[in-house]
């Protein structure tokens, strides 16, 4: 349930009376109604919502926007809309409309009701795929796959709440070129480690993991593959080191907070044909043409600047043929949107990917791609670059050993995917207000604390809908009201644009509107009623924070 909807549902309603009346009453001649908005302002001062329906009539009725405003103004019912207090004209033509408090006063009994699902939209039929992190499996995840997690597992939990039916997927690039380099270099470590002296590969994985990973090998396998054939120790110590690699992905990204649903193989692609198919399916529609013995996509006619190859002149697929496949795979599932989490550098990547897509007679449109910046890590002042442990990039699991989880995931998504974002190591382990994370669980502990106190005390507190929330009449009361009443408009938006982040801020929005309470206000006092509305409004507070914080993925603490 939206209670803002509900509102602004009604006050449309109002408007279009009002312009059905102006046109019969011939005040207004109008064609046709354009499609306004009826939205919250940016600043309280001017409503508790505005319309923009008559800037937008302006060139067809030949008329100024505010003169029109004043003409739908006075032919509005205001008895139509309950609360409704006084419609304003302001500004460039904007309608502007004032309730009086009582709309908000059934909100803090609704999100009791409602719980957990506060927030939440019913189910909408509509299948939807997240794919993100999917990390070459040949090295520890690091700092851009924990911020491209916690985006795309946050964004997989809003679409969740937001009526959609989400399934949550990693690509496993366990085929191409990277792999056989990976194998060349587990096997050069083999060698070396079993006392042979031979050179290591060229750009060859050399970070301390792969030794590990092949002194794990040795110790279950000893020197057994010393007498096998190049090529097939080749692919048994590939096999063996990504087994280990996803194991220690899975079970990093779970301690992460992240389980997915799908954990789909490039390298199953390429078995089964489909990536042979997806060209030659190409070809025939006339999208694939021959050039210095590759073999060409004619992505040009999707704005990129020059075609690109899916068939190397050796005769092998690119990459990029493989996520043809892939997305194709995608949309044959049935999902009805498929959306995909990428670092930056593959923007160039997006459009020749819809080009693709249409070319294979899907929709683009139901594909989005999250292009996420990169991230820089801070510690004292300093930028760190180096893990302690390895003397190589902070891993994943290096950096929820050292922050924690919840500190890790709401930094990661607080900021707007398209931001370069500034990681302060010292800052996310802080028990302090400065610390973002730390700010909104505190608000949630210390409204835990207060019940605590109440039941100590002996205050009895069960019957919140026979509590008279009238006497909340403090402005600060009438902001949390108002707060907690947009947060159901508040994951829907987040859903639409697919702004994870946007949940993380409401939720430091809705913290600092309690914290300034708090501390000019006593829940705990002599007056019954009011300690029982101010307790009512309290424990909708706390739902609705623990539903935005189980959102980002980050728990709500009893205590702190």
């Amino acid at each position: 349930m939206n209670p803002v909807e509900e509102i602004k549902s009604a006050l449309r309603s109002m408007i279009m009376s009002a312009l059905e009346k102006a046109q019969a009453e011939q005040a207004l001649s109008i064609e046709a109604v354009p499609d306004f908005v009826i939205e919250v302002p940016r600043e309280k001062e001017h409503g508790d919502f505005a319309c923009n329906v008559a800037m937008l009539l302006a060139k067809s009725v030949r008329r100024s926007p505010r003169e029109i405003a004043r003409i739908i103004v006075d032919h509005l019912d205001k008895e139509a809309v309950l609360h409704l207090d006084r419609v304003m004209v302001a500004g460039a033509g904007f309608i502007n409309m004032y309730l009086r408090p009582g709309w908000l006063y059934s909100i803090p009994a609704l999100v009791i009701q409602m719980g957990e699902d506060y927030g939440s939209a019913p189910r909408n039929g509509k299948k939807v795929q997240v794919e993100f992190v999917s990390a070459n499996p040949t090295g520890n995840l690091h700092m851009g796959n924990a911020r491209g997690g916690a985006i795309g597992d946050t964004l997989a939990n809003v679409l969740h709440y937001a009526g959609y039916d989400v399934e949550r997927e990693f690509y496993i690039n366990d085929a191409g070129n990277q792999i056989e380099l990976f194998a060349q270099s587990l096997e050069a470590r083999y060698l070396q480690l079993c006392g042979f002296d031979i050179p290591f590969p060229e750009n060859g994985y050399a970070g301390q993991d792969v030794v590990d990973t092949v002194k794990n090998i040795i110790a279950s396998e000893g020197d057994s593959l010393l007498a096998v054939e190049s090529s097939a120790r080749q692919q048994k110590l590939a096999d063996l080191a990504l087994q280990e690699k996803l194991a220690y992905m899975r079970e990093t990204l779970r301690n992460f907070g992240i389980e997915y649903d799908v954990w789909f193989s490039e390298k199953e692609l390429h078995d089964s044909g489909q990536v042979a198919a997806v060209i030659e399916e190409l070809r025939q529609k006339g999208y694939i043409y021959e050039k210095d013995g590759a073999q060409w996509f004619k992505t040009t006619l999707w704005g990129d600047e020059k075609d690109e190859v899916v068939v190397r002149a050796n005769g092998v697929p690119t990459y990029f043929a493989a996520d043809i496949a892939y997305h194709k795979d995608k949309f044959k599932r049935g999902f009805d949107w498929v959306i995909n989490v990428w670092g930056a550098d593959h923007h160039g990547h997006v459009a020749r990917m819809k080009g693709a897509m249409a070319a294979l007679g899907f929709d683009p449109a139901q594909l989005d791609v999250i292009l996420m910046q990169l991230v820089r890590l801070y510690r004292g002042g300093q930028i760190v670059r180096m893990s302690k442990r390895t003397g190589t990039t902070v891993s994943l699991d290096e950096l929820i050993e050292e922050v924690g989880k919840d500190a890790a995931r709401f930094t990661f998504v607080m900021r707007n995917p398209d931001s370069h974002l500034d990681f302060d190591m010292e800052l996310a382990k802080q028990q302090s207000m400065e610390n973002p994370v730390y700010y909104v669980q505190y608000a949630h502990a210390r409204i835990c604390s207060i019940f605590r106190q109440a039941e100590a005390l002996g205050v009895k507190w069960d019957q919140h809908e026979k509590t008279d929330l009238s006497v909340l009449n403090q402005a600060e009361e009438i902001d949390i009201l108002r707060k907690i009443a947009e947060f159901p408009m508040e994951v829907e938006a987040a859903a639409k644009t697919l702004a994870p982040h946007r949940i993380a801020r409401y939720s430091l929005d809705l913290a600092a509107l309690f914290h300034s309470y708090y501390n000019h206000f006593r829940v705990l006092q002599e007056d019954p009623v009011l300690q029982s509305a101010r307790l009512t409004l309290m424990k909708a507070v706390q739902i609705v924070i623990a539903n935005a914080l189980a959102i980002v993925g980050v728990t709500a603490p009893d205590h702190m």
